[in-house]
């Protein structure tokens, strides 16, 4: 079993910086992919960013130019680099990491306990 836990979370005024991190219990080369999503009050869990074990990237149209995902094997780590932040990007954001089992192609999820961004305008 994978356990993931975030950090870095916090309050930051509008155009302000925050390093989110992600520590997995278990080498993340064992993971399809990583990445990070998103909870505002009231709305769906959305996806953030991801990153595959190939280093491909993906962003949400509205993160795309301001946010980075990126990961370190090593340290068994993701990170989310938020940058010129906006109110509209406060939520609890999750970090995510998936395994596709080949012979059953079944996916299996696993997610942290997520840490909570706020940005005041």
């Amino acid at each position: 079993q994978v356990q993931l836990m975030e950090s870095g979370g916090g309050l930051v005024q509008a155009g302000g910086s925050l390093r989110l991190s992600c520590a997995a219990s278990g080498n993340i080369g064992n993971m399809n992919g990583m990445g990070w999503y998103r909870q505002a009050p009231g709305k769906q869990r959305e996806l953030v960013a991801t990153i595959t074990r190939g280093g491909s990237t993906n962003y949400a149209d509205s993160v795309r130019g301001r946010f980075t995902i990126s990961r370190d094997n090593a340290k068994n780590t993701i990170y989310l680099q938020m940058n010129s932040l906006r109110p509209e990007d406060t939520a609890v954001y999750y970090c995510n990491g998936y395994m596709i089992v080949v012979t059953t192609v079944v996916r299996y999820d696993y997610w942290g306990q997520g840490t909570q961004v706020t940005v005041s305008s």
